[in-house]
């Protein structure tokens, strides 16, 4: 049995748990705008996974919902990002369709154990009944659903605070949380180093977060901002990267066709 198959259990619906049974890296985006038409766009890109934010995006349950249905046809796995570390706040987002939820703000074994528990049905969880349009997003019975949801479903959380380093290890032990997201920022932010993510003590705490996770059955995850590092960090053990943010990737855009007219 290699590291990651104790917590891959799965791969029907959700694509990235079969990726990384293989020992695949699975590319997303972020998505910040509720806008289905972006994500129709986004979605004839080869992803694997968008990463829906509602933390830092302006989505409502209704634009979540019409996000998550915009992506129906494709095989991109849908994953959200909540507001907080509060177990309800995934309700709506798995009954929508999400086949993931990423707490911030992941510190201690007691906040993992919760977000396991948020995104499980009993007796692994401590999820409630209502997959009223998750079911149909996938095809499936309400009794389908209720079979496959738990081994289906990730449990995520955000690696982002520098007290996480002195936790990690407990927290990488917590049976069902599947994948970990280095947030760089927020712990550079924790360090008292705002945005200045290539500080020298800030690359020392993430690096030993890449090695307790990596070293882990947690799949470590985090952001690239260009072709290059995302390719150093898949070759590091990464096996789920943010390769784009969309306001990014829309900025990127205009710019390269400016340019291009100006010169």
């Amino acid at each position: 049995m290699t590291k990651k198959n104790a917590t891959q259990r799965g791969g029907r619906w959700n694509r990235l748990k079969t990726m990384w049974r293989e020992d695949l890296t699975a590319l997303g985006v972020l998505l910040t705008i509720p806008s289905p038409q972006i994500v129709q766009i986004i979605a004839r890109a080869e992803l694997d996974f968008l990463f829906i934010d509602m933390e830092h995006g302006h989505f409502d349950p209704a634009s979540l919902h019409a996000t998550i249905a915009a992506l129906a046809g494709t095989p991109i796995v849908p994953i959200v990002r909540v507001g907080a570390n509060e177990s309800w706040l995934a309700k709506i987002p798995l009954d929508a369709g999400a086949l993931g939820i990423i707490f911030p703000g992941v510190n201690s074994r007691a906040d993992a154990e919760s977000a396991v528990k948020a995104v499980r049905y009993p007796p692994e969880g401590e999820r409630f009944w209502g997959p009223f349009y998750a079911a149909p997003r996938w095809g499936a019975t309400l009794a389908e659903y209720a079979q496959v949801a738990n081994d289906e479903v990730l449990a995520i959380g955000m690696a982002e605070h520098i007290s996480l380093t002195k936790t990690i290890q407990d927290v990488v032990t917590v049976p069902g949380l599947d994948l970990l997201f280095i947030g760089p920022g927020d712990l550079s932010t924790s360090m008292g180093y705002p945005a200045r993510t290539d500080h020298p003590d800030v690359a020392q705490a993430i690096g030993h977060l890449e090695s307790t996770i990596r070293d882990s059955p947690v799949v470590l995850g985090g952001v690239a901002v260009n072709p290059g590092q995302a390719e150093e960090m898949s070759a590091c053990g990464y096996r789920a990267l943010i390769v784009g943010f969309d306001f990014m990737l829309l900025e990127r855009g205009l710019d390269a066709v400016l340019h291009s007219i100006r010169r």
